[in-house]
């Protein structure tokens, strides 16, 4: 006669991390800069959390350097969040100039998707001096959008003076 058999032991359910796009897969180990510590459900943008730059514009390095890539990929991101409804407009008001502002209050919901939007990797050229203008691919789910920010320097601070997706 042979041993009672054991009853199958059920799966183990285990936490698995976040699935976030890769940010700096082309830059070199040494060229990367520090960044904040990465606070599950925020932006980088979001003025309610606590730290060095709550409350007031991000001033990117030291006066008049260009914006990180990845800060620039997050304000697309809060920017492709906002047109498709799922984040306040006033979120990022002290990263756009008033009439930025006052145009994407009136552009409302554009973006119609049934999951969040995502913001793909920054393409970022400098036109000129001051001047630095980006696009990104804005991935719905079911169809893909592309968003444009035009920066401009405005003493040490960037800030959005146009931004234009399609529709």
């Amino acid at each position: 006669m042979s041993p009672p058999r054991r009853p199958a032991s059920l799966p183990r359910i285990a936490p698995s991390p976040a699935a976030e796009p890769p940010y700096d897969d082309d830059r070199p180990a040494g060229d990367t800069p520090a960044i904040p510590p990465y606070v599950q459900g925020t932006l980088a943008l979001d003025p309610g959390r606590p730290g060095p730059s709550a409350g007031r514009p991000l001033v990117w390095g030291p006066p008049g350097a260009v914006p990180d890539e990845r800060r620039l990929r997050a304000l697309a991101q809060a920017v492709a969040e906002i047109l498709s409804g799922r984040r306040p407009p006033a979120s990022v008001s002290c990263h756009l100039t008033g009439r930025a502002q006052a145009e994407l209050m009136r552009s409302g919901k554009i973006i119609n998707s049934a999951r969040p939007p995502r913001a793909g990797r920054a393409h970022i050229s400098q036109p000129e001096d001051g001047v630095v203008e980006m696009c990104a691919v804005v991935d719905c789910g079911d169809r893909s959008r592309v968003l444009a920010l035009r920066l401009e320097r405005r003493g040490v601070r960037w800030l959005c003076t146009e931004f234009e997706t399609t529709p």
